[in-house]
């Protein structure tokens, strides 16, 4: 099984994957910005304004997560915003046709909150205030979409771990690699 931890820049999706991966027996952190990096300087003729709009990147998240659990046996923890609804789908799609289970999460906090954080993470800031408008526009159906919304305001990324254990299915809570 997948856990796919989503939402916008700031809301503590890395540190919560660190969290429930001490939570979630048999579990690793994959992070799919990795194939991300592998393919900027590989695709670096094909220009574009963030590498989840080249196709090749939701094929390789989803044949790379494939890879790393049957090779594993593992369940992984993956902090990866995703915005477009069609590339979310894609993916899903992708790793249920592989035999893969998911389970989205999308990590919720106000446009304060998430300013706050971005501003105090000195990591790619302008980037990911410019991204909040699009984050705005597609929170509806991403929490639609979730089978849980956490809210992540004054909560620490280690109660919000502990709500989303809580919450997943009994056989990802109890299975040893």
């Amino acid at each position: 099984m997948i856990v796919w931890l989503n939402r916008t820049f700031g809301c503590g999706k890395t540190s919560t994957a660190a969290e429930l991966h001490s939570l979630v027996p048999a579990s690793r952190v994959f992070d799919p910005e990795t194939v991300g990096y592998m393919l900027q300087p590989n695709l670096a003729d094909h220009p574009v304004s963030d590498f989840q709009h080249w196709p090749p990147w939701r094929s390789l998240v989803v044949a790379t997560a494939t890879e790393l659990a049957r090779f594993t046996g593992q369940h992984l923890i993956a902090p990866q915003t995703i915005l477009v609804r069609a590339y979310l789908e894609q993916i899903f799609a992708g790793l249920r046709d592989a035999g893969l289970d998911v389970f989205h999460v999308v990590l919720d906090a106000g446009e304060e909150v998430l300013r706050r954080r971005i501003q105090r993470s000195g990591e790619a800031q302008a980037w990911r205030l410019d991204h909040l408008a699009e984050y705005r526009s597609s929170r509806t159906w991403m929490i639609q979409a979730a089978d849980l919304a956490v809210g992540t305001g004054g909560r620490t990324p280690a109660e919000i771990a502990h709500q989303i254990s809580a919450a997943l299915p009994e056989p990802m809570r109890t299975s040893t690699a």
